[in-house]
């Protein structure tokens, strides 16, 4: 389960929100909306531990009952995914999987875990590519695969669909529910294109609202 209790957020003396208090199980999409520039990714990087210079925050962030708002980021288990994908150009499309494999991922085991990724992501025979040879749709895949290499136990979203239409954004969230539900992880997603309110699993919470 995830949660965030009592999060305020801002810059200097601007603040963006306070009072933020939400509870994701495993397995459900939840969605956070405001228009842009509420704090929305801010938010995200935050929950991460990411840096964003001039950001003031407090608050706790919980997963399965353990608070990791106070971790290093690379101990928190929390899973990113940014509106672009943030692929690695200097690597190939199986390289920039193994990227996300944790260290003691090796030999073979290795192998079988990008091969079982490119498979999940409809990129067979593609290992060997450059990754800016995808198209926008094979690329969110990629990046999504990459992220869930790295065995996180929540998913946070920043709007990953908001550059794919039509049939691309289907299978991106067809992906991302079979994910979600067969490895239990619970999701935020953030987002403020209305397309994305009949996604989550419950009425979406709005920012400020």
């Amino acid at each position: 389960m995830l949660e965030l209790c009592d999060i305020e957020l801002g810059f200097s003396a601007v603040p963006l929100f306070s009072g933020l208090n939400l509870t994701i199980a495993p397995g459900e999409i939840s969605l956070l909306t405001a228009p842009s520039g509420a704090g929305k990714s801010s938010l995200l990087r935050w929950m991460a531990g990411l840096q964003t210079p001039g950001l003031h925050a407090s608050g706790q962030v919980r997963l399965g009952g353990r608070i990791v708002s106070d971790l290093p980021a690379e101990r928190r288990q929390l899973g990113l995914l940014f509106q672009t994908p943030l692929l690695f150009p200097h690597l190939t499309v199986a390289d920039n999987l193994g990227f996300g494999l944790v260290a003691n991922v090796t030999g073979t085991a290795r192998t079988n875990a990008i091969k079982a990724a490119l498979d999940k992501a409809g990129l067979a025979g593609m290992g060997l590519r450059d990754p800016q040879t995808l198209s926008g749709g094979q690329q969110a895949r990629l990046a999504l695969l990459r992220t869930l290499l790295a065995q996180p136990r929540a998913l946070l979203l920043d709007e990953p669909f908001s550059s794919l239409d039509g049939g691309r954004r289907e299978e991106m969230v067809k992906l991302v529910r079979e994910e979600a539900v067969k490895r239990k992880l619970p999701v935020l997603l953030v987002s403020h294109d209305p397309r994305d309110e009949a996604l989550p699993d419950k009425p979406p919470y709005r920012l400020g609202a």
